[in-house]
């Protein structure tokens, strides 16, 4: 018998979302009879614990006895159980320095520990995480902040309601003025932003038409890495060069810059990947951009205006055209930018059973045999030492 336990969530602010959702156990005590989900007991998820209990889940505070245990955010270093195999976000694969003393941690106590943000196909396609949902909720978020600056309509907050099919009721009486929307990526964040263009009615055009003209209604455009870089000397695009030598690449965006309302940030970045334009880039008179949903959220990454995370509660902030400081929103020399870590925490529900869906498809079946190639991937620590895919992580375990 393999026992997994669902972890209560111990990062502040506490995270809501889960990796199984009530029915998703049920299904797999039925159809994996050799493998039992407990869950610690919880006050804060978005299921509760008596609808753990009714889907036959127990639900106790310990879970020394388990296998496998399972979160969604960093486990704070004072709750790792030495031995165990863990699966949470570690966020340490890019060497995020406030999170050092984890990785330390886990190795000190011997723990297995599986990244979701590591599980990947072959060819490197993410294999599960809330992507999806972090583009819809900051697609919205991205709207409304742009309707708050402008006063031309109003949308109401995603937390406030229980489930995106309620969500999208909002959208049906929607009148958005001629707006011209920069989408940038292809992934899962992308895909949820489009979601949303489309819901509320938004055109798709393509960038050469964007670039030339203006439209008498909302539209967008979708900036995908051969519309976004080019390589320095040849001037070509290979997403695979790109991706090995990302800093031979130079991007292309600045153009779109004036020509675009709101940007919808919704690519992959690392510290060699070109930044979409500068910070002095935002003082020109033909940088038009007024709101920034910086989805992917990396501070002073692609967009390097993002001075931080904001809240749930409190999502958008300015950023002054000149100085670059930080404001309140809607000021006029201000640009608003919406950067939250947490956004999917607004559509918790959903999120999270789209999340379970996969890790049942790809992961869990094997997860209970021992292993697979994709959770070999995926697995940066064992018995005390990184595994040799994330050996490159040394120095900073370090500090060096």
């Amino acid at each position: 018998m393999i026992r997994i336990g669902l972890i209560r969530e111990g990062k502040i602010p506490a995270d809501n979302r889960v990796a199984l959702t009530p029915a998703q156990c049920k299904w797999i005590h039925k159809q994996l009879p050799d493998v039992k989900v407990v869950a610690q007991t919880s006050p804060s998820r978005c299921f509760t614990d008596r609808e753990y209990t009714a889907a036959g889940v127990e639900v106790r505070e310990d879970l020394s006895d388990c296998d496998i245990l399972m979160g969604i955010k960093e486990v704070p270093v004072a709750q790792l159980l030495p031995g165990k195999t863990y699966l949470f976000f570690s966020h340490t694969k890019k060497k995020q320095p406030h999170n050092r003393e984890l990785l330390r941690t886990i190795l000190d106590r011997k723990i297995r520990l599986i990244d979701y943000e590591c599980l990947e196909h072959e060819d490197g396609q993410r294999i599960i995480g809330f992507g999806f949902f972090a583009g819809v909720v900051g697609a919205h978020n991205g709207i409304m902040a742009y309707g708050n600056r402008t006063g031309l309509y109003s949308l109401d907050r995603v937390y406030k309601e229980r489930s995106f099919r309620e969500l999208i009721h909002h959208y049906f009486g929607l009148r958005l003025p001629n707006v011209k929307i920069a989408v940038t990526g292809s992934g899962r964040v992308a895909h949820g932003i489009l979601e949303i263009m489309n819901l509320m009615g938004i055109h798709e055009v393509e960038p050469d038409d964007y670039l030339r003209r203006r439209f008498s209604y909302p539209v967008y455009t979708q900036l995908k890495g051969p519309d976004l870089y080019r390589h320095k000397k040849t001037g070509t695009y290979s997403r695979v060069d790109f991706h090995d030598h990302p800093g031979e690449y130079e991007c292309r965006f600045l153009p779109y810059a004036a020509q675009t309302d709101i940007l919808m940030n919704g690519i992959y970045w690392d510290k060699d990947v070109p930044r979409l334009f500068e910070k002095e880039d935002v003082a020109a008179d033909d940088f038009i951009i007024q709101t920034i949903a910086d989805i992917t959220d990396d501070a002073d990454g692609s967009v390097p205006i993002n001075l931080g995370d904001q809240t749930i509660e409190d999502p958008v902030y300015g950023v002054d055209r000149n100085t670059l400081q930080k404001t309140s929103p809607y000021l006029e020399n201000s640009i608003d930018v919406m950067a939250v870590g947490n956004l999917p925490n607004e559509l918790p529900r959903d999120a999270s059973r789209y999340f379970g869906e996969q890790l049942i498809k790809f992961v869990l079946e094997d997860l209970a045999k021992g292993s697979s190639p994709i959770i070999e991937r995926a697995t940066m620590t064992n018995e005390g030492k990184l595994t040799s895919s994330y050996s490159y992580l040394e120095d900073y375990v370090k500090g060096l």
